[in-house]
């Protein structure tokens, strides 16, 4: 799952990326110039599996992770304004989720008109999505009607077109994509057509140190903004955070516990966006390995199974399912399974956030 990051120039998208992937991306005085794409897989931080791991002491770990992806579409800054290329919305529709960075922070490099305004800027961005979306839309919808015309729609077509139809009119009347009750059909087609309006999206207020622990007004608008657009917010200082993300582990954690910090803005951007995606993870344990495996909520144990391998889902009998609360308590699979704590499950049963997933499969 790729999470792209966004935005105006200058915002601090690169420190941003080098602080959450704890990268050393050359940092650009004016981030328009640059057409580098810098990419990094990272690990979703999760207390359960850093402790499964010190449980089982297994000769393999595999955490869940998510690629994080900066420079893959980007915004020109012109004396009008900012310029939104065919290239820009090419990037953003190869991303499963978009990262918004928004400056609050004195730039005099790139000083815009006004002055640092977050809320202004993340409409600027998201008003040029939803305008690709409906440039999109309506270059469908003409096809549609001349298959029409000439008679060679079929029911399948009129689907179609009630569907895309239904999504133009919602964007024109300024709903969110996003939050929308949106149909199955309307869902399939908004996936479809790679619609960057319906992505989730996460919104970064990158701020000075100075201001952090601070609720100044800019962050107190942002935050009422995210709040009314229904996305997540983390506010952070990124060039802090890359600095954090240079330090050795303990270095890392004396330094947060002597700011007063519980944990370091990345690890939560990072969780955050995990969960935005909706992802979730199930653990294997086991001397051998302890995994964590990313499939979307609501997957069930079948689904489970074929995540691990496409024969155990062929052959599914059953899946041993186990609360991570109960595994933790008992110090290991074995002894809280002999407590009676691990229980069977079938095929169609829900599989839940941090639950260790063992299947059981025919052989032959």
């Amino acid at each position: 799952m790729r999470a792209g990051l966004i935005g105006l120039p200058g915002c601090g998208k690169t420190s941003v990326f080098n602080a959450v992937t704890r990268s050393d991306a050359p940092i650009h005085a004016y981030e328009a110039h640059s057409d580098r794409t810098y990419t990094a897989v990272v690990a979703v931080p999760d207390p359960r599996y850093d402790k499964a791991v010190s449980i089982c002491q297994p000769k393999k770990q595999v955490p869940a992770t998510l690629e994080i992806v900066d420079g893959a579409a980007r915004i020109e800054a012109h004396e009008r304004g900012h310029s939104f290329g065919t290239d820009f919305f090419a990037g953003v529709r190869n991303m499963d989720a978009l990262v918004l960075v928004l400056r609050g922070f004195v730039n005099l490099l790139v000083a815009p008109e006004g002055g640092a305004d977050p809320v202004r800027d993340a409409e600027t961005v998201l008003q040029e999505l939803v305008l690709a979306d409906l440039v999109v839309l309506e270059g469908r919808l003409e096809r549609l009607q001349k298959a029409k015309t000439s008679r060679r729609q079929t029911a399948v077509g009129a689907g179609e077109e009630e569907a895309v139809r239904s999504l133009k009119d919602r964007l024109e009347g300024s709903q969110s994509l996003r939050t929308a009750q949106m149909t199955p059909d309307e869902e399939k087609y908004a996936r479809a057509f790679g619609l960057v309006s319906a992505k989730p999206l996460i919104l970064v207020l990158n701020i000075a140190e100075a201001d952090i622990g601070h609720e100044t007004p800019q962050v107190l608008e942002t935050r009422t903004y995210a709040q009314r657009m229904g996305v997540p917010l983390i506010v952070l200082c990124a060039s802090l955070e890359a600095e954090i993300a240079r330090m050795e582990p303990a270095e890392e954690s004396e330094f947060l516990e002597a700011m007063g910090i519980a944990e370091s803005a990345r690890d939560a951007l990072i969780r955050v966006v995990y969960s935005h995606m909706g992802l979730i993870s199930f653990l294997t344990v086991g001397s051998d390995e302890v995994r964590a495996w990313t499939v979307r909520k609501g997957t069930t144990a079948l689904g489970a199974a074929e995540k691990v391998h496409t024969d155990l889902a062929r052959s599914f009998i059953r899946a041993e399912v186990m609360d991570f609360a109960d595994f933790e308590r008992f110090g290991g699979w074995d002894a809280a399974r002999a407590a009676g704590k691990m229980r069977l499950e079938g095929k169609d049963y829900i599989v839940k956030d941090g639950e260790i997933v063992h299947i059981r499969a025919s052989r032959g």
